[in-house]
């Protein structure tokens, strides 16, 4: 089967880049979508924008056809693909708003959702015989189920015990906005793995396995190899704890004390003594120092967090630095509704009671930095602590960097340029 992929153009704020280019679950999304469609394909087709009509006319054999900002997970193709085959029809993934993980946690902030006949229709097409103008929506089941993952005092949430997310099985949603990416990485990525062991652990045999490699092994149960994969020459002291299901790649180092609850960790990691990471995406190369502490985060390739540092339910971009002692809180001190950029660069409200912030690629944060709910620092940008700039309460551009007022400010080099401003891509 022929698989054309649809390029999206938009830069995703605030990492001034494409959603392809990002990465989910330690992998570029290109690539993941690659993997995950590669038992289905023969060739590929790459379709620039607004040329995608034209293109699309000519091709007369079965095909699939996707936008390139689009997550999904293994279960949510192999299902939408052996549906549209049963019907041999031409189909478009299509969602119910009463679906609760789409309802939650895909469609706020979102803007590739193409809405119609009480549905949301996303960009994944299914051809049997080439392209055709007109498609069925065929609506794939997420089968969410809800998680509770934060207990909420009575003073912080009057109506409410428990924070939930609905965690699918099937994971599917675009990546429109820098929310998505930390959706994309937490809900519909640990958490949906997590449950899926869950499901698991009901085969008795399985059961069986998980228990007799725990005995074997001397470890509790969610500490056994069967749950926690450990890569080659990796280097781990015998006071650290981990508990799966959690991954962890090659030539990593975690030390003395280190506490990792159900994390994925890439290659060349090094984690210092005190480190506790919970529920958190470690990407390629990254670097934490003594104690800093990590919470539904996401670290790209390459980035540090300084000692005594807490992120919670964050986004960091690559070769970014955060400084000692800093805090990204989630949570709002008043009764507001957190508000976010969404995919039209407008303030809308993120459905989320606690969020974090999020900080572009090659920037780099002073010591003692304090980032108010869902705020956000563009690629880029340096934020040197002071007695007039320590708690971040406003969205931090380019133009805002410390350094442009610094002696030396040529040293930092502009990697990643907004569209059409001199270096980035045009289209």
């Amino acid at each position: 089967m022929l698989k054309i992929i649809l390029q999206d153009p938009r830069y995703l704020y605030p990492f001034n880049e494409r959603a392809r280019d990002l990465r989910i679950q330690n992998t570029p999304l290109w690539l993941l979508q690659r993997d995950l469609l590669a038992p289905y394909v023969t060739s590929e087709r790459e379709i620039p924008h607004r040329v995608e009509e034209t293109e699309l006319s000519i091709i007369q054999e079965a095909c699939i056809v996707y936008r390139d900002n689009l997550y999904f997970n293994q279960a949510y193709i192999d299902s939408f693909i052996r549906q549209a085959k049963t019907k041999n029809r031409p189909s478009r993934a299509a969602f119910s708003p009463t679906d609760p993980a789409f309802r939650e946690h895909a469609l706020p902030l979102a803007n590739s959702y193409t809405p119609g006949g009480g549905l949301y229709f996303a960009d994944l097409w299914y051809y049997p015989n080439g392209f055709e103008e007109n498609s069925d929506p065929l609506i794939i089941d997420l089968k969410a189920h809800e998680v509770g993952y934060y207990h909420v005092p009575t003073y912080m949430a009057a109506e409410q015990g428990d924070l939930v997310f609905q965690v699918p099985q099937r994971a599917m949603l675009a990546i429109d906005t820098w929310v998505h990416i930390f959706i994309a990485d937490m809900v519909f990525g640990l958490f949906s793995q997590a449950t899926a062991v869950e499901e698991k652990l009901e085969d008795p045999f399985f059961k069986m396995r998980v228990l007799a490699k725990a005995l074997f092994e001397g470890k509790q149960v969610l500490s056994c190899s069967e749950l926690v994969k450990i890569g080659r020459n990796c280097t781990i002291a015998p006071s650290a704890i981990i508990s799966g299901p959690a991954i962890i790649g090659d030539n990593v180092t975690i030390e003395a004390g280190v506490v990792i609850d159900n994390c994925i960790i890439g290659n060349n990691v090094n984690i210092s003594q005190g480190c506790e990471l919970m529920l958190s995406v470690i990407n390629d190369g990254v670097f934490l120092p003594f104690r800093a502490a990590l919470f539904m985060t996401t670290l790209m390739d390459n980035a540090m967090v300084a000692q005594n540092t807490c992120l919670q339910m964050c986004v960091i971009g690559r070769n970014t630095f955060v400084g000692a002692g800093s805090t990204f809180t989630d949570y709002n001190l008043l009764p507001l509704p957190i508000r976010a950029l969404d995919g039209d660069g407008n303030l809308s409200e993120t459905n989320r009671p606690v969020l974090g912030g999020c900080v572009g690629h090659n920037c780099r944060l002073g010591s003692g930095i304090v980032v108010s709910p869902a705020r956000t620092i563009e690629s880029d940008v340096v934020i040197v602590s002071s007695e007039t700039r320590r708690v971040i309460t406003h969205d931090v551009r380019y133009e805002d960097s410390d350094h442009h007022n610094l002696r030396g400010s040529e040293l930092h080099q502009r990697l990643y340029p907004r569209p059409g401003e001199a270096g980035s891509e045009t289209w």
